[in-house]
């Protein structure tokens, strides 16, 4: 569960020999740059933030609404998260919190290629509405990339918005991944094309605009967009979130 396998393909190997300069072949693509990575074995601190892992993101602040908890759960390799169960039918007030980090430049890719993911374990009787696992910038507003899970068929979903435009591109995955076990899934975006993997498996593509722009001042959410009282949160655990150039 710890640690999706694209992310272990990008870690760095230190093997105690002098570092040699390797000439790329001619057209070849360079490996994706990991700029945030999130993987809450350390839990958080006294003040409520969760530190970032790849050294080049921001940390996480939790935030809660309605006596809201973000709860940090042991596993046999580290931890990972439990957000707010989905509200009871009739209830006045939900309990809701989501994680959030500033305004990072290097998750404003533009038109570059561009990837985000995480491990999610979630049941369908928890979802509502589009349940928002990770998001940078808002659909209505300048630009945005987007992971969620639909409430429809419990599946997921990448999508992206360009600037100066309001169109919004999305692929659902052709496996449901709201079933009560761990999927890691990972949004893509690549020149002309939008697509989604689930457990490293590619499970739907659609084309994009190679022009799209996505370029924005709004925070990294995880969990969540707002404390709207119509805001798609996301009602499960979450693990291994991570983004990258490339």
């Amino acid at each position: 569960m710890k640690l999706a396998k694209v992310l272990l393909a990008l870690a760095p190997v230190v093997i105690g020999v002098p570092v040699l300069a390797v000439t790329m072949p001619a057209g070849a693509a360079a490996a994706p740059v990991v700029v945030a990575r999130y993987d809450f074995d350390a839990g958080a601190s006294a003040s409520g933030r969760i530190a970032e892992k790849s050294g080049r993101g921001v940390p996480l602040l939790i935030r809660t609404a309605d006596r809201g908890s973000v709860r940090f759960r042991a596993a046999k390799t580290g931890k990972y998260v439990r957000l707010p169960l989905r509200c009871a039918a009739g209830a006045t007030t939900c309990p809701r919190a989501l994680l959030e980090g500033r305004d990072d430049a290097d998750l404003d890719p533009g038109t570059r290629a561009f990837r985000w993911g995480a491990t999610v374990l979630v049941p369908k009787s928890q979802l509502a509405g589009s349940s928002n696992v990770m998001q940078k910038g808002v659909a209505t507003t300048e630009s945005q990339w987007k992971m969620q899970i639909g409430e429809s068929h419990g599946r997921a979903q990448c999508v992206v918005v360009g600037r100066g435009s309001t169109t919004n591109y999305l692929i659902r995955s052709s496996v449901v991944v709201a079933d009560g076990k761990w999927h890691s899934v990972l949004c893509r975006r690549s020149g002309g094309s939008l697509s989604i993997s689930v457990d490293g498996v590619a499970r739907g593509k659609v084309t994009i605009p190679s022009s799209l722009s996505i370029s924005n001042d709004k925070p990294l959410r995880i969990g969540g967009p707002n404390f709207n009282t119509s805001s798609d949160m996301y009602h499960g655990y979450l693990d291994n979130v991570y983004a990258a150039l490339g």
